[in-house]
């Protein structure tokens, strides 16, 4: 179908032909990711929008979309309004604009393999206030009209060495039967891609910039597994690593198997497995017991291995990066250069690297205007020219066996020089992100309290930033993991009240963005580590800075930072010519050596 206009009417007649009133479109597939396999798409190819958050519902007269603050623009240019209403997250939730919108008795369609159990939970009590009832379909309305639908990717698993993710799947496998046994359990559902890719020391690549693989996994209190995938998916090498306590079995027997489990203590996670798990648990009479997935915490808590590789990756990232910033220094000035070209670059610089296997996400980068949209996807309709006197703004990483990078740098783009105004902002920034760098704090401290450190400078100034300052990142995994994560405790997103631990990695990554005009953003990843301190009553942790790029000095207002915060800009910029400086030469050593060169004060 060539228009998104006759999509919906297409969905709205296999609807009515199903004799439901409405339905709730999610993006996500049936292990509950942020980044969806091609096939699982379907929010994208029946709206439009592009962004990795955001559900619709449609009912026969009318029809909304509902995303959070991070794609306020986005939506907008993305998505018809003629066909749509804009709804803000967690302002109004879906279960709320049903009960407002939809027909007294109404039948609205859910598809179980794509919720949690609790979103049915609260959608079923809403509509019940209004005499509608929620009904699960037997297969997704979408995948009925859409002709074209992708089919889920055959790509092979491939084994993920111990050399760098620092534990054998033994190890693993032994700790979670260890915690089953402890909680008196028979067994636990892993769904989560990243979680199963964890436990079995595992990678793929049915995911664009994620390491992971279509699969489920049953965890025992024996220490061995059921590992649901393609058959195809499978070759000897895996079958070798897996070894015999790893049992290869058809995706098509993971229903019935958990309908086999009656009697039976499960666990499941309510936050990462989606209602159909639950159901047909519930069907085969088994005795659910809702519990974390064992596998999250130790997932982000890097050992000693993976916190290696992480710098080393960082190190090797920081120096294509640098390479990058040079080659904008003496390029884009020119006006010769778009947003794809100088994203294609900088992929460029890291696949010189030879040790690049993805991109850890599509890279944003936004000039101008573009740059106000804190999570912008460029394409070739959104595509724009760099100008000359402009601020152009790269959000970017790669995945590499040893590491997962994300990095932003915010560049001016000359010959000219940037407005006060755009130099307050960034300074403003510049100050909350070493607020959060040099941050210490107590044992049991959650993200959320952290969160308004890299904030004060802009609310000062009345200003303020829609996304969260901060999230996890895996190891050669997803560049957004959980659960920890900065974030104000009414951000509407999961893991601000987190306690950090020693081992977790974090961004850190405030920004401003002012509609129509510029955006500013400046991350790097850290580390959370326990600190010595004299005296100290009980544990105390900061945070060790992991990437390193120069920041570009241009945007800075020097006279916004105080002594320490110039102490942080010289020690850093320090560092990294220790860091990446060896690996550069020419050109490009030379530019670095001269942006890294220490800030003073005039005063």
């Amino acid at each position: 179908m060539s228009t998104y206009e006759a999509r919906l009417a297409a969905l709205r007649a296999q609807l009515k032909n199903e004799q439901l009133d409405g339905f709730v479109v999610p993006i996500c597939d049936e292990h509950m990711s942020e980044y969806v396999g091609d096939y699982a798409q379907r929010l994208g190819w029946l709206t439009g929008f592009g962004g990795s958050a955001g559900s619709a519902v449609v009912l026969s007269e009318e029809a909304a979309i509902f995303t959070d603050g991070r794609y306020t623009l986005q939506v907008r240019e993305q998505v018809d309004g003629k066909y749509w209403q804009y709804v803000g997250v967690p302002q109004t939730s879906i279960a709320d604009w049903l009960q407002d919108h939809a027909p007294t008795g109404a039948r609205i369609g859910y598809d179980a393999w794509v919720h949690t159990k609790g979103w049915v939970e609260s959608a079923t009590k809403a509509l019940a206030a209004k005499g509608a009832e929620l009904v699960a379909v037997k297969s997704n309305p979408i995948d009925r009209v859409w002709a074209e639908q992708p089919q889920k990717s055959v790509a092979k698993l491939i084994v993920h060495d111990t050399q760098y993710a620092g534990q054998s799947s033994a190890e693993k496998r032994a700790a979670v039967a260890e915690w089953l046994t402890a909680h008196k359990l028979d067994s636990t559902v892993i769904s989560a891609l990243d979680s199963v890719a964890w436990l079995l020391n595992i990678r793929g690549s049915d995911v664009s910039n994620t390491p992971v693989a279509l699969s489920f996994v049953l965890a025992y209190a024996d220490g061995t597994a059921d590992l649901f995938v393609a058959p195809e998916k499978i070759d000897d090498a895996v079958r070798a690593h897996l070894g015999n306590a790893v049992r290869l079995r058809d995706p098509s027997e993971f229903v019935p198997e958990l309908r086999s489990m009656n009697g039976k203590r499960i666990a499941v996670d309510p936050d990462r497995a989606v209602a159909a798990i639950f159901g047909a648990l519930q069907a085969g009479g088994a005795h659910i017991v809702e519990a974390r997935d064992p596998t999250i915490l130790p997932k982000a808590v890097k050992n000693p291995i993976e916190q290696s590789g992480h710098r080393a990756a960082q190190a090797r990232d920081g120096a294509a990066l640098s390479r990058f910033l040079h080659w904008m220094h003496e390029t884009a000035y020119k006006g010769e250069l778009n947003e794809l070209s100088a994203a294609a670059r900088l992929k460029a610089f890291r696949e010189d690297t030879r040790m690049l296997k993805d991109l850890s996400f599509d890279t944003i980068s936004a000039t101008g205007p573009n740059g106000a949209h804190c999570h912008y996807k460029v394409d070739e309709s959104t595509n724009r020219s760099i100008e000359p006197n402009s601020i152009y703004l790269v959000d970017s990483g790669g995945q590499y066996l040893d590491g997962t990078t994300d990095v932003t740098r915010t560049i001016w783009v000359g010959p000219g020089q940037p407005t006060a105004e755009m130099k307050d902002r960034f300074t403003r920034v510049l100050k909350g992100h070493i607020a959060l760098a040099c941050a210490v704090f107590p044992e049991g401290t959650r993200g959320a309290q952290l969160d308004s450190m890299a904030r004060a400078s802009l609310w000062q100034a009345g200003l303020d930033y829609a996304h969260g300052t901060g999230h996890g990142v895996g190891s050669f995994l997803a560049v957004h993991e959980g659960p920890q994560r900065i974030a104000k405790f009414a951000g509407g997103q999961a893991g601000s009240d987190e306690p950090l631990q020693a081992g977790m990695i974090l961004s850190n990554e405030p920004g401003y963005y002012k509609s129509g005009e510029y955006g500013i953003r400046i991350e790097n990843l850290i580390l959370v580590e326990e600190r010595t301190i004299a005296g100290a009553e009980g544990r105390y942790f900061g945070f060790e800075t992991l990437t390193f790029a120069p920041i570009d000095k241009n945007l800075v207002d020097v006279s916004l930072l105080n002594s320490d915060e110039l102490h942080w800009w010289n020690d850093y910029h320090s560092k990294v010519l220790a860091i990446v400086g060896p690996q550069l030469d020419g050109e490009a050593l030379a530019w670095t050596k001269a942006a890294c060169a220490g800030l003073r004060r005039n005063d």
